[in-house]
């Protein structure tokens, strides 16, 4: 069963997101080993994928690299059971539809069972046709993890009370990528969350530094940063991993 519940017991969890095979495996490796020594709670593993429709520049950018290297699916499911020999924190993947159905999806999900991945986050799957993953990630025991953006309004409730795992809420209108300032009126969407469901919710999308992170997680269950980390894997390559583990603590000290 998901132990996604495990990242939320001890106060506010962070949740790196990280794209697999940027620069390289090796390099993803280490730098999930920092992030979880430095705090993290649990791991989004990023599949690369050629049309990533939720993604900004960064993290397309991440995903065309990787790519570029050879990775494919096949290749990340095998690191990622070579990988839980050493790292024992949750882990979801967050992919594409397309990703899932080309591979088949009780294929894909019964691998992610076998290799103790632990939900799967689709940003391309509309609530109303989650029906076409839902019965087998339930099968297998993987969560199907739901996204709640600034545009569901009168659909919150009805997801929320669906949900599994935790709550996926995008912070801003648009792509992933790094702000300024987050102006969404988050704290009347977890209120409705919260009204309807019992499941952590954690805020994503935008967030990049420990002020914004706090601010995030004084009103949700925990925080969700991306673009901030795969700027840090671009710009120092194979050296990051030592990088984003500082990252990653400045983050954690700033939630707590």
């Amino acid at each position: 069963m998901s132990r996604i519940k495990e990242a939320f017991k001890n106060g506010k969890a962070l949740i790196p997101f990280i794209t697999c095979g940027d620069p390289d495996l090796e390099t993803t490796k280490e730098v999930i080993k920092e992030a979880v020594a430095n705090g993290a709670n649990l791991i989004e593993l990023g599949i690369p994928f050629s049309d990533p429709m939720a993604e900004g520049p960064v993290i397309q950018g991440a995903n065309i690299r990787a790519l570029r290297g050879g990775i494919t699916t096949d290749i990340i499911l095998d690191f990622v059971r070579d990988l839980r020999k050493e790292i024992k924190v949750p882990m979801v993947f967050m992919t594409y539809s397309n990703v899932v159905f080309s591979y088949g999806a009780e294929a894909f999900i019964s691998t992610c069972k076998e290799i103790e991945i632990d939900g799967i986050i689709l940003p391309d799957l509309p609530f109303e046709e989650k029906e076409e993953f839902s019965p087998i990630c339930q099968k297998y025991g993987v969560n199907l993890i739901s996204l709640i953006a600034p545009t569901s309004e009168n659909r919150i409730a009805m997801i929320a009370k669906e949900a599994e795992g935790f709550l996926y809420i995008v912070s801003s209108l648009g792509v992933t990528g790094t702000r300024k300032e987050i102006k969404t009126d988050l704290k009347s969407i977890v209120e409705v969350v919260r009204q309807n469901t019992d499941i952590p919710c954690a805020i994503g999308f935008g967030i990049s530094t420990p002020d914004q992170a706090k601010k995030m997680a004084d009103i949700s269950d925990g925080v969700i940063v991306g673009s901030a980390i795969i700027k840090i894997l671009e710009k120092y390559g194979k050296c990051a991993p030592k990088y984003v583990g500082e990252y990653v603590k400045l983050i954690k000290d700033g939630l707590s």
